[in-house]
């Protein structure tokens, strides 16, 4: 029987082995190694005793600690924010330190802030009333930080210079491995409204009522991140690129006007103090709601509470354990909600916060949303590891911080809202609250990698998305069957890898290097699609989900770099995948397959053209050849109507006398005969490396799915071929007939040759959207 394997596999390679004669050429120039299997070993940084190979964190990783003592004042009537911090930082590093950095992120507000200076601005034809005011008819806002005290705790000032949005503090000694030096930081700060630029931080005012939402964050000098890879990460911040933060303790008191209702990062310490007990019963039940969100604060509580404007003010106290950041909202307009969602061996409140102007959809939909979205990450990734998660509703905005994000999706005036709003409502709270696992905890640098806490959020939040849909069916549109995501599946990046590759930068780019405009694709789509098709074409979901977990509970609490995400998948899967990393990460590449040629064979004992060829070249005759397997081609001056009689064996005598003369009666008997060879080519005019997917198609009406491992092309770049030898006949073959793999042209993806509409248009009527 293995003979016969043999023999059969070997069938198109007869005839080739005679064609090929050696040709007289010129010498090439020799070349580096550009083998789009190559290993990343120029790419990546070597390990280390920091880092491992593995892509865990080595045996010398360390991290340094900032924990924040705060008293916080937010003046309502004249929208300014005063604070008075204490921070305590701890060198953990092996590093001598002569200077402590502190990002000051409100100077991008500042009148002398550079954010303006290096962008290429002109009128644009339409715009928004209030971005147009804002713009070009008001004065200037100055919202940057107005820094008063910088001292150690015994009062004596302290050396500083501020740079843009960096602060650097001269210590008074440097400090070595293991110490600990505390600093008082004494500021203020005019509050923006946020709605006309959308700002991450900031007010919004109700003309009509007189109030404001406040949701503020970046609202206090924060300490910049020291670690292994580059030192002090002391970037500038020009607004694009988010954050890189160290982890730390927070002790934070809150005074506001006392009929606000305020939560924020971490444990409220004094609840009796500041709920009313009607509000502390209602929380008590609402600990022991898994079904339906309790209102600890009603609409019409609210509505009251708008008009009262109180003289009063009231302090609310927060502690939160090991958390990179921390922000708060706060107003007298929230509508206050919270169900409880079981995660792991515990239970954790999910929140959300919003005023009358959200509802009904904010009532209806917010805080399970939320719920939702933290099993899914949970099962991904780990535990939630928090006590609660809380989602406030801000007009043009969305903004994560740990435990609580900001997210928009404003019904009109009457209550109503389309599709677009609601759906748009549910993705941004599933991705804001997503942030809380990437990179709130595992803590990445979103200043240099936007992508490594976007497009891995993005991703997951695709995944979140299509668990919420199913948890709650009634959540969706009658004409939707699944969740509409607007990221995930491989078609719906077609336009943005098929476009002008002068607006296209590869995802390993710095954020504030990429075009407005293209920073989405870039850092959320892109990523989040390339690792969706890699769990669901590449490495399958058990190899995936299990390596991705590994990344996540290996780095949870720490700071990881690409590297880490690369080396940990691979390490964690046993699959080589530099090859992947380097096309979708690395380049700007696209995918694009196709079927180039078909040819279909017949089988014949007697000498074609090749072997007649061979034969007279070395004077041969055909007694002298031993019994050969001869393969024909249609339509090739060989061919004739004679070839096409059935079985193998029936068109080839010698063929059936080698079977006879080789293999028993009863082996004989179990062979399947093919009837059908073909002879086909794939090409690959895209750039990028990825498995072929192909459906044969049968004349019995069957068809077969099979998959070609993207190694495929390891030896040829440009085109491979395959021999098949089929008991039916083929009649048509499609490359990735289900879209799998973000293929920007389908135009030679079929055999015969068929017109079809771009694989995003099929996917968009696929989804009925």
């Amino acid at each position: 029987m293995k003979k016969l394997l043999y023999f059969i596999s070997m069938l198109f390679f007869i005839t080739s082995i005679f064609a090929q004669e050696q040709q007289k050429t010129e010498r090439k120039l020799g070349h580096t190694n550009t083998n789009k299997f190559r290993q990343l070993d120029d790419e990546f940084a070597s390990p280390n005793q920091y880092r491992t190979a593995s892509g865990a964190p080595g045996s010398a990783y360390y991290q340094q600690q900032a924990d924040y003592k705060m008293d916080i004042v937010l003046d309502d009537k004249n929208t300014k924010l005063s604070g008075f911090e204490t921070i305590t930082y701890t060198n953990n590093s092996p590093d001598e330190l002569k200077y402590l950095w502190v990002q000051l992120d409100q100077n991008k507000r500042s009148k002398n802030s550079q954010t303006p200076l290096i962008e290429s601005t002109g009128f644009d034809p339409y715009i928004f009333p209030d971005k147009f005011v804002e713009n070009y008819l008001k004065d200037p806002f100055d919202g940057g930080f107005n820094i008063q005290e910088v001292s150690d705790t015994n009062g004596t000032a302290l050396k500083y210079m501020v740079n843009n949005t960096m602060m650097r503090i001269e210590l008074l000694k440097p400090m070595k491995t293991g110490d600990k030096f505390s600093f008082n930081v004494r500021w203020w700060y005019n509050i923006n409204d946020h709605v006309p630029l959308r700002d991450r931080s900031g007010y919004e005012y109700f003309p009509k009522d007189g109030n404001r939402v406040y949701v503020i964050g970046q609202f206090y000098p924060r300490m910049a991140v020291y670690n292994d890879v580059e030192g002090w990460q002391n970037m500038q911040f020009f607004g694009n690129d988010e954050f890189a933060l160290p982890f730390g303790n927070f002790e934070v008191n809150i005074t506001v006007p006392a009929d606000h209702i305020l939560d924020g990062t971490g444990t409220l310490m004094n609840r009796k103090d500041v709920f009313s007990k009607t509000m502390m019963d209602r929380y008590e039940q609402a600990k022991k709601s898994y079904d339906e969100p309790v209102l600890i604060v009603t609409q019409k509580e609210a509505e009251a509470a708008e008009k009262s404007f109180s003289t009063e003010t009231k302090t609310w106290k927060l502690y939160a354990e090991n958390v990179r950041d921390f922000a708060f909202a706060t107003s007298r307009k929230f509508v206050y909600d919270m169900m409880a969602v079981n995660i792991g061996d515990k239970d954790v409140m999910a929140v959300s916060m919003y005023p009358k102007e959200g509802n009904p959809l904010w009532g209806d939909w917010s805080t399970k949303v939320v719920a939702s979205t933290l099993k899914t990450y949970s099962n991904m990734t780990f535990d939630y590891p928090y006590h609660k998660a809380i989602s406030v509703h801000a007009k043009n905005q969305g903004m994560e911080y740990p435990m609580i994000c900001w997210n928009y999706g404003r019904p009109n005036e009457d209550g109503t809202y389309s599709d677009r709003v609601k759906y748009g409502m549910f993705g941004v709270i599933v991705h804001e609250i997503g942030h809380n696992f990437f990179p709130m905890i595992v803590n990445s640098d979103e200043r240099r990698w936007a992508w490594m806490d976007e497009g891995l959020n993005t991703f997951l939040e695709y995944l979140a998305q299509q668990e919420f849909g199913k948890r709650y069916p009634s959540a969706l549109s009658p004409q939707h069957k699944n969740f509409p995501s607007d990221a995930g599946p491989a078609p719906l990046i077609i336009p943005y890898m098929s476009g002008d590759q002068d607006l296209i930068n590869p995802i390993m780019s710095k954020g504030q290097n990429i075009a407005t405009r293209e920073l989405g694709n870039n850092a959320y789509y892109k990523p989040a699609t390339a690792l969706n098709i890699l769990r669901e074409t590449v490495m399958g979901h058990e190899l995936f989900d299990y390596a991705f977990k590994e990344y996540a509970n290996r780095w949870k609490f720490k700071h990881p770099t690409p590297e880490d995400f690369f080396r940990t998948m691979e390490d964690a899967s046993a699959m080589d995948l530099d090859w992947y990393w380097r096309g979708w990460f690395y380049t700007t590449d696209w995918v694009d397959i196709g079927v180039k040629d078909v040819k279909k064979y017949y089988v014949s004992s007697k000498p074609n053209k090749d072997m007649k060829d061979y034969m007279k070249e070395r004077g041969l005759v055909e007694s002298d050849l031993r019994p050969l397997v001869y393969l024909v081609e249609e339509g090739s001056e060989d061919y004739s109507d004679d070839l096409k009689k059935g079985s193998l064996a029936d068109n080839s005598k010698a063929l059936n006398d080698y079977f006879m003369n080789n293999f028993t009666q009863a082996e004989l008997s179990k062979l399947k005969t093919p009837k059908y060879f073909y002879n086909i080519t794939f090409e690959k005019p895209g750039g990028l490396v990825m498995p072929i997917i192909v459906e044969y198609k049968y004349a019995d009406g069957t068809s077969k799915m099979e998959t070609y491992p993207a190694e495929i092309w390891r030896l040829n770049d440009k085109e491979v071929k395959k021999a098949i030898a089929s008991e039916k006949e083929i009649i048509g073959i499609v490359v990735d007939p289900n879209l799998e793999t973000a293929d920007i042209d389908p135009s030679n993806n079929s055999w015969p040759k068929q017109v079809q509409e771009s694989d995003f248009d099929t996917f968009k009527e696929k989804a009925g959207s």
